[in-house]
């Protein structure tokens, strides 16, 4: 079988960080400003970008279509909006930031009071330099969001409400990209990307994961990717709702999100909660060098909830930095550029890279020579797999790997019971194999 080459640590070219700092930021910045919506054309601006990474499927699904408990919602695109005073300034404006206005707002213009409008301004009077971010996807409403000083200094006057915007029946965009690998079983990787100006979420998951699609596009890979940018909560009920077939090769998944704030890695495991996915990226979290958090799944999140929803019970996960709702950026505007740096993005990404590492070469071998340890030393063993620095440790990963390879324990079985990083049991088995003290067993998945 051919190895997988990922990351560093022997087993591929470590990405190249400069490099990938800059890209990143030219991403993130292109994709920060566009006001962004579960439908619409913010969606597929975003989407057209993103496809210069890897080549998207987009696909547009009807207002209208029942998806499971759902239908498809009509489409929202909006042009402009403002509020103005008597005296012709606008003291609410959409050009200034996306989040000005409530997502969803049917379309209004009108003069009224101030008693009327406070009815349809939102602030965080806690924070009150920050906008909120708030939607009315199901029911019909309008309204503005402003800092909470803004909103203090508003004064008794007629005040110009316009919303130029429209709700008709359209589509639901999501695009999708699926790179073929040596089986026909998938790994899931899903973003949402329906936010408007939030960087973290999720402006940070479009970006790792549109340069996380363009590395797996360059590698032999055992594993099929089936790559989603999709609204959320409804992109992925009507992605499980139009695609149960292709459900069935689905052997693990990811949810990216929250992937660039200064927070500590949390691990949200997947509903069955000792799948090979969760394993994978608890043992990379481990050995990351770095705090980290594992919790456990709750229907209640990112798209994970639909894809372990007990009629699907998917092995999907959600690895993400600070989780939603936990970091007082989230949902206003302070989820800005400034938060999401790319040194904690690249991080993620390289999380991201070790456990898709783990997943690809993470299988089952048969010790040749099971009755006794074989002679390593005359066949030059115990110096194959590292330096001096290293030797103790290799030592010991080989021995490890002669005990245990009787086609019943994968490579990470074999890291976990050592408390070993993956990619020195990895390399052991390498050499192992060429000294034909291993064969190849089973395949994990």
């Amino acid at each position: 079988m051919n190895k997988i080459a990922f990351t560093g640590n022997g087993t591929g070219k470590v990405p190249d960080m400069q490099g990938l700092f800059r890209e990143m930021t030219a991403l993130m910045t292109r994709l920060f400003p566009i006001c962004r919506s579960i439908t619409g054309d913010g969606f597929r601006e975003s989407l057209k970008i993103i496809s210069e990474y890897m080549p998207l499927t987009v696909h547009e699904v009807p207002t209208g279509t029942r998806v499971f408990d759902w239908t498809v919602p009509r489409e929202w695109n909006i042009r402009d909006a403002y509020v103005r005073n008597s005296s012709g300034e606008k003291v609410i404006d959409f050009n200034e930031s996306n989040l000005h206005v409530m997502g969803y707002s049917v379309p209004v213009h009108e003069k009224m009071p101030l008693s009327k409008l406070r009815e349809h301004l939102h602030t965080l009077p806690e924070r009150p330099d920050w906008i909120p971010y708030r939607t009315s996807y199901y029911k019909e409403d309008w309204g503005f969001c402003m800092t909470h000083r803004k909103f203090s200094g508003l004064r008794e006057d007629m005040y110009e409400v316009h919303i130029d915007s429209s709700l008709r029946d359209g589509h639901l965009t999501y695009g999708e990209y699926y790179l073929r690998g040596q089986t026909p079983e998938e790994f899931l990787l899903s973003c949402h990307a329906c936010h408007p100006s939030l960087c973290n979420d999720n402006v940070s998951g479009m970006v790792l994961t549109a340069l996380l699609g363009r590395r797996l596009s360059s590698l032999s890979l055992r594993y099929s990717y089936r790559i989603l940018f999709i609204p959320g909560t409804i992109g992925s009920i009507t992605w499980l709702s139009l695609n149960e077939e292709a459900v069935k090769n689905i052997r693990h998944g990811l949810v990216v999100t929250a992937a660039g704030d200064p927070g500590m890695s949390t691990y949200k495991r997947s509903r069955q909660g000792n799948a090979e996915i969760d394993r994978a990226v608890e043992h990379v979290l481990k050995h990351s060098g770095g705090l980290y958090r594992v919790v456990d799944f709750s229907p209640y999140g990112y798209d994970e909830r639909q894809y372990c929803s007990p009629g699907f019970n998917l092995p999907v996960g959600c690895l993400q930095r600070t989780p939603h709702g936990e970091y007082p950026e989230y949902h206003t505007s302070a989820d800005n550029c400034d938060l999401v740096r790319p040194e904690h993005l690249t991080d993620s990404f390289l999380k991201y890279l070790s456990v898709l590492n783990v997943l690809e070469n993470n299988r089952r071998y048969i010790n040749t020579n099971p009755k006794c340890e074989p002679q390593l030393g005359s066949r030059g063993l115990y110096a194959s797999t590292g330096g001096q620095s290293h030797a103790a440790a290799d030592r010991m990963a080989l021995l490890w790997l002669l005990n245990m390879s009787d086609g019943r324990h994968s490579l990470l079985d074999i890291a976990e019971r050592a408390g070993m990083e993956f990619n020195i049991i990895h390399a052991a088995s390498d050499a192992l194999l060429k000294a034909g003290l291993l064969k190849d067993g089973q395949p994990c998945a």
